[in-house]
């Protein structure tokens, strides 16, 4: 495509040097300087970690024919034009480089604090039991066309998104969008069909400050609906009741009682959402969805509260869709799970163990009941903390776990740089004054979990938190790459030794 195309999708935009080559012919966009090839156009991207602008000689010499940054005072041989938001340039530009691909699919964003992934993979299964064709990106994988790729980001860049959106011939499109990709512009040049809120809890306020900042940013997602597109909301957590009433746009919404109008859109076509009710958590789940004034009985595989929650924005979703609703309870009743989201392996003994990624005291306490709703006699959690990230939620969530468990083992999470020292005296302290004496620290991941499973008794439920399906960033002693491989590992030597016997 040529440049001077390309720079139309960008509305505020200065030639910082005389450019006879404005016409040329654009090759492909990057916005690593390593990747560069003859013809690109870089665009240079202020990030938290390095910055872009320091590498655009490097993009010159590798090929790069036009530059766009920020800064005024860059010197470089090439066309070289400056923006206020490299970020928003770059999703634009490549929005239309790649001819608007948003545009030839059914794209599903979805935001919240916890459940984008089992809700991203509720809704591909229900779709695919429907005969539609599905893509997905989010935290566990991409899957494109049916290939399943190794995620960089919950969300990816606006680059590698718009790239991906082409690449995809499926009908749906289905993104998890966290919040830091929000108020990075990484989905600019994006058009979204629905837009998910899940809820809201405390997280991330390392990155976003306060909780008010953090349901701003996370509101941003609502600026990308199409024209005709619906805002689907959690209305059960208070924060998605604040951003019903906050959007002016066709709104449809999960609640536990009646309805309540939000704006004008809602009024004309007399429809809201649906209603959650007659929630049966103790021994098989379910419960009952009203919507257009039927009711909808559904079975689901998963205990938990947090589980009902998804499964009925799921369900809402999907109808407003088009799906048939006797299609989604099935598909409901036979849902398997997200890869490391609330994901059960049985113990020889009878008890469960719990791989999941809950990492917020709201999370904490949606698990924990669970196993209290289905009869456990002793409760054990394991987790950890991520240095360098939100510090301020961890007591809380100690607290809680202290609360709902019988023991708390507490162990490494990924380090980011933070000295092991630093976070083992911070664990210490946290057994100290917050576990009520149910605590212990174990800073060898594999041999805490190790340690649940070897006392392990029937009735017992271990939840192993934080990480899900994530590979560990440095070794321990048993030789696994996540929790769920030192299970899987502690479960098969328990097999050999019964051979033995």
């Amino acid at each position: 495509m040529h440049l001077i195309k390309l720079l139309e999708a960008i509305e505020e935009i200065n030639v910082n040097r005389d450019s006879t080559m404005i016409d040329i012919h654009i090759t492909g966009i990057a916005v690593d300087s390593r990747k560069v090839e003859k013809g690109n156009l870089f665009i240079a991207i202020s990030g938290y970690e390095t910055d872009g602008h320091k590498y655009i000689e490097d993009a010159v010499k590798r090929g790069a024919v036009a530059v766009i940054g920020e800064h005024q005072t860059i010197n470089t041989t090439v066309p070289l034009f400056i923006v206020k938001n490299s970020r928003e340039a770059l999703g634009k530009i490549s929005s239309m480089f790649y001819n608007y691909p948003s545009k030839k699919h059914k794209v599903i964003g979805i935001t919240g604090t916890n459940g984008k992934t089992t809700t991203s993979y509720l809704l591909k299964h229900i779709l695919e039991a429907a005969g539609k064709s599905c893509s997905l990106i989010g935290t566990v994988s991409y899957i494109i066309n049916g290939e399943v790729y190794k995620p960089t980001n919950t969300t990816p860049d606006a680059l590698q998104i718009q790239t991906l959106l082409s690449k995809s011939e499926d009908e749906f499109f289905i993104m998890e969008i966290s919040s830091h990709a929000l108020k990075q512009s990484r989905i600019e040049g994006i058009g979204l069909d629905y837009g998910i809120f899940t809820n809201l809890s405390h997280d991330h306020l390392d990155y976003h400050e306060t909780m008010e900042q953090y349901f701003e940013d996370k509101s941003i997602m609502f600026n990308h609906l199409k024209e005709d597109g619906k805002a689907i909301i959690n209305e059960i957590c208070p924060w998605g009741k604040r951003l019903a009433k906050k959007l002016h746009i066709p709104i449809r919404t999960l609640g536990s009682q009646s309805f309540e109008v939000h704006n004008e859109d809602n009024k004309k076509d007399g429809y809201h959402g649906c209603i959650l009710k007659d929630i049966q958590l103790q021994g098989k789940v379910n419960f009952t969805l009203c919507m257009n004034g039927e009711n909808y009985k559904i079975f689901y595989p998963f205990p938990g509260l947090h589980n009902i929650y998804n499964a009925a924005i799921a369900f809402l979703t999907a109808v407003e869709m088009g799906i048939e609703p006797m299609v989604v309870i099935k598909a409901l009743a036979s849902f398997r799970g997200a890869p490391g989201r609330f994901e059960i392996i049985h113990h020889p003994s009878g008890a469960i163990f719990v791989v999941d990624y809950a990492h917020t005291k709201d999370a904490f306490e949606h698990c924990l009941n669970s196993a209290k709703q289905q009869g456990a006699k002793r409760i054990t959690h394991i987790f950890g903390f991520r240095g360098a990230r939100d510090s301020s939620k961890r007591v809380d969530m100690v607290k809680t776990s202290a609360k709902h468990c019988d023991a708390v083992l507490l162990t490494l999470d990924d380090l980011n740089g933070v000295s092991e020292n630093e976070i083992s005296e911070e664990l210490v302290n946290l057994n100290l004054y917050h576990c009520r004496g149910k605590g212990k620290v174990q800073l060898d991941r594999t041999l805490a979990i190790q340690q649940a499973w070897e006392t392990a008794e029937e009735g017992d439920w271990v939840f192993i938190t934080g990480k899900g399906l994530e590979e560990y960033d440095r070794e321990f002693t048993l030789p696994a790459r996540s929790d769920k491989e030192v299970i899987l590992l502690l479960k098969e030597n328990d097999k050999t030794e019964e051979k033995i016997i």
